[in-house]
């Protein structure tokens, strides 16, 4: 058995590597992005193509997030699943400067979703293997705020080639920070140390917890708690209306941002979420995450609404501002949320089924929001998004307090 102080420079190194390796990846990413829209439109594709698009990139990257969770617990290397998974999304970017088509983009969106939901839970499941729990919300918090900081650097790269080059070269360049991610993730992440064939647990129905010994071919045989499916209830209600983001992008475009700047868009909420996220996941370690989580639905419900009623370009950079706000205080905390509330041995059964539902439900969201737009026109979507956001918060709550309730 491996102790404590002997994991600790292992576990320093993981959490930077994978935050470094988030960066990278982000970056490659947000350059192809906030410019698909624009190409999308060059193809001959409207908002309906953009849903579709979404919505088949997603609902496969929600069955890969399933399957991935439960491999996850069943496996002891998880190092090789998650560096895969980088290099396939990063090999398949670069090939958006080739397409003629829009069904083309569809295809490279789905192995880049597929790619990123088989690396995802194993990757969550290493962090919190890296970490006490008490650090977990800083730990996601670190990561995450790295990968938005990648978001910012992306759109800004994309916006400097756009201004000399034309937008296939924006996806020839994410090569380079797709390429140095993969090196990060190959040579700086760590395999975490876990127990083969037999782990220890904490006997949380007595009243003095004593170390139980589970073995490995009954930890797929521990249920998960209700307190878990009471976040995903919440949880998946708001992903029913949090459509792609790539529709923010549209709204703007309509109320007159010029599609030079859509990259810009992503700068600016991206910003926001990379100075709150580190602070979030932190403050999530010392107060309620349900708490937090719900106060970030209300600012998502907000930010839907002023881009519902869309007054101003003002009022739209300035919505995309706060938004960041809401990822901050949503993505790392509801993370570490959902962790710490199963055992170790079922974290990647418990992320993986906490990623399949939210996925699935964003992939209703993204089709539902394109044909509300195409029938009834574009500040309904939005509306709709707002309200189930609020309706959500609510639950959360409520969540938190029957788990006080069955505490007492």
């Amino acid at each position: 058995m491996v102790s404590a102080p002997a994991r600790e420079p292992s576990a320093a190194r993981n959490i930077y590597a994978f935050g470094i390796t988030s960066f990278l990846n982000d970056t490659a990413t947000e350059m192809a992005y906030w410019v698909l829209p624009a190409f999308l439109a060059s193809l001959g594709a409207g908002p309906a193509q953009l849903g579709l698009i979404e919505g088949v990139a997603e609902s496969v990257a929600s069955f890969a997030k399933l399957f991935s969770g439960y491999l996850t617990d069943g496996i002891d290397r998880r190092k090789p699943v998650v560096v895969a998974g980088y290099a396939v999304a990063n090999a398949v970017k670069p090939l958006l400067a080739i397409v003629t088509a829009w069904w083309h983009i569809l295809l490279i969106r789905f192995a880049d979703r597929l790619a990123k939901g088989v690396r995802g839970a194993p990757r969550d499941v290493m962090v919190a293997e890296s970490v006490p729990k008490n650090k977990l919300g800083s730990a996601y918090g670190l990561i995450q705020s790295m990968d938005s900081a990648g978001a910012i650097a992306g759109p800004l790269v994309a916006l400097a080639i756009l201004s000399r080059f034309g937008i296939r070269s924006v996806f020839w360049a994410a090569a380079i920070p797709g390429a140095l991610c993969v090196i990060v993730a190959l040579f700086g992440i760590q395999e975490t140390v876990r127990s083969h064939g037999k782990e220890v647990a904490e006997d949380k129905t007595s009243k003095d917890p004593q170390p139980v010994v589970v073995d490995k071919k009954e930890r797929t045989s521990i249920a998960l708690p209700a307190s878990f499916y009471l976040v995903l209830v919440a949880v998946t209600l708001f992903s029913i209306g949090n459509s792609s983001d790539m529709f923010l992008v549209l709204r703007a475009q309509n109320v007159g941002i010029r599609v030079a700047l859509a990259p810009l868009l992503g700068l600016v909420f991206n910003i926001t979420y990379t100075l709150a996220s580190w602070p979030a996941g932190w403050f999530s370690d010392r107060v309620s995450r349900r708490m937090l989580a719900s106060f970030g639905y209300v600012i998502f419900a907000a930010v839907y609404f002023v881009f519902g009623r869309a007054p101003s370009a003002i009022a739209i950079w300035v919505a995309m501002a706060v938004y960041g706000f809401y990822y901050a205080l949503t993505q790392p905390v509801l993370k570490a949320l959902v962790v710490e509330s199963v055992a170790e041995s079922v974290r990647g059964r418990a992320l993986g089924i906490y990623f399949f539902v939210t996925s699935v439900a964003t992939l209703a969201a993204s089709l539902i929001t394109g044909q509300l737009w195409k029938h009834f026109g574009a500040a309904i979507p939005f509306y709709f998004s707002a309200v189930l956001a609020l309706v959500s918060a609510g639950l959360l709550q409520g969540a938190q307090r029957r788990d006080r309730m069955s505490h007492a």
